[in-house]
């Protein structure tokens, strides 16, 4: 995909996909979306609601105690007519801290406290998804995963991605063009764990990230080095289970 960014044909093409997609791996199925109140997630679940309609969209808010935006997620599920559900993962959190802190053989590192809330997400949309004939959507983006600002079996597990291919730049524009609050589209992305917006965490803006991504143009080497450090510090998580090849393969078998 270069800089030229056909929005509507592109917007129409992942609708198009979508749709496909659950049609092969999902005949009938609910999407169910985390939906945090950012642009990724609310993009995802218009995308959802665009190819299945919204009785098939199921909107799940996950506050970690209290979450100061969660009127952002209700506007999201009111403003696309999904059905929702609100699980408060703090107690789960809190128990699975307090069963290994008090086990006496491990000391939780500051990464552990980070990483356990999505964790827990992505373990409770499961249970919605397989208590309501679901399938998970993924709302990770390509800007994301190049950078490796992902949790492993958390933010970044699900039965299917949608903007593994799509920069934040672009999904942006999918948002605006399909009518989505402008607010929440242009939302200031932040990594929802320790209150940092993205661009404070990487040192680079997402406009210098994207244009990177799509043209491998970086004016400033220091700028460009971020980039590239952090993409092989991360490039583990773009390749989740490696496995060795044998002959025949599977996919000899099972074209």
């Amino acid at each position: 995909m270069s800089l030229n960014f056909n929005t509507e044909q592109i917007t129409n093409n992942l609708i198009t996909w979508t749709r496909e997609w659950f049609e092969k791996n999902g005949k009938g199925c609910n999407a169910v979306i985390g939906i945090s109140g950012g642009k990724d997630s609310t993009v995802a679940a218009a995308i959802c609601v665009e190819a299945l309609g919204k009785e098939r969209v199921i909107g799940v808010l996950m506050p970690n105690g209290e979450q100061k935006d969660i009127a952002d997620s209700l506007r999201v599920v009111k403003h696309l007519g999904i059905r929702s559900v609100t699980c408060n993962i703090a107690p789960a959190v809190e128990a699975v801290t307090n069963s290994i802190r008090y086990s006496g053989n491990i000391t939780i590192s500051d990464q552990t406290c980070i990483n356990l809330p999505p964790r827990i997400r992505m373990a409770t949309l499961y249970a919605v998804s397989q208590s309501m004939n679901g399938r998970v959507i993924n709302t990770c983006n390509l800007s994301e995963n190049i950078c490796g600002f992902s949790t492993l079996y958390g933010d970044h597990a699900g039965d299917v991605s949608l903007f593994d291919q799509l920069t934040v730049t672009e999904i942006k524009k999918i948002g605006h063009h399909l009518g989505l609050p402008a607010d929440l589209v242009d939302k200031v992305p932040s990594d929802g764990l320790i209150g940092k917006s993205d661009e404070e965490m990487y040192g680079f803006t997402y406009e210098t990230l994207d244009h990177y991504i799509r043209t491998g143009e970086c004016a400033d080497e220091t700028v460009k080095g971020k980039i590239r450090e952090r993409y092989e510090k991360g490039r583990f998580k773009l390749n989740l289970i490696q496995f060795p090849h044998y002959e025949p393969g599977l996919l000899d078998i099972f074209p």
